[in-house]
């Protein structure tokens, strides 16, 4: 295998394995989101899913087994409530920016399109969940930052 395929499937894996952790966390954010925000959230986790979906699909396409999602999922932080759970779409959002930033440096072609649509969706959400934006969505928020959207327990 190529260097250059090398990275790619490694960002695909890693794009992967930050939806699994979105769908769980969005699971966590519609238990605790007042009806207002409900459909929001939905909407979310289903266009999650479905990355996720597709994701696993082109890791599939390039000969390997697409990583597995964890059977839980350590939160950044407790989800009491709905401005938590907020809070914690918000950081759902800027964690998969942050890792389909990276697919869209190691991707080329359509994948790259596709990891650059994303970035800008996850942006979109993230900006309409917090209220207000960065400066570059999917770069300034991984300072710090793991690059899955929550970290896998046990």
């Amino acid at each position: 295998m190529s260097e250059a395929k090398k990275r790619r499937l490694t960002a695909l894996q890693a794009a992967l394995a930050a939806e699994h952790a979105a769908v769980y966390g969005y699971g966590v954010v519609g238990g605790r989101i007042r009806e207002e925000r409900r459909s929001e959230a939905r909407a979310a986790y289903d266009a999650h899913r479905a990355r996720r979906d597709a994701l696993a699909r082109e890791v599939r396409d390039l000969g390997a087994d697409p990583v597995a999602a964890s059977a839980a999922y350590a939160l950044p932080f407790p989800v009491p409530d709905s401005a938590a759970a907020v809070r914690l779409a918000a950081e759902l959002e800027d964690r998969v920016a942050g890792v389909y930033s990276d697919l869209v440096r190691a991707a080329e072609g359509e994948l790259r399109s596709t990891a650059a649509e994303a970035l800008r969706e996850a942006a979109v959400r993230a900006v309409r969940w917090r209220g207000e934006s960065v400066a570059f969505p999917g770069l300034a928020e991984r300072a710090g930052a793991p690059s899955a959207a929550a970290a896998p327990t046990g």
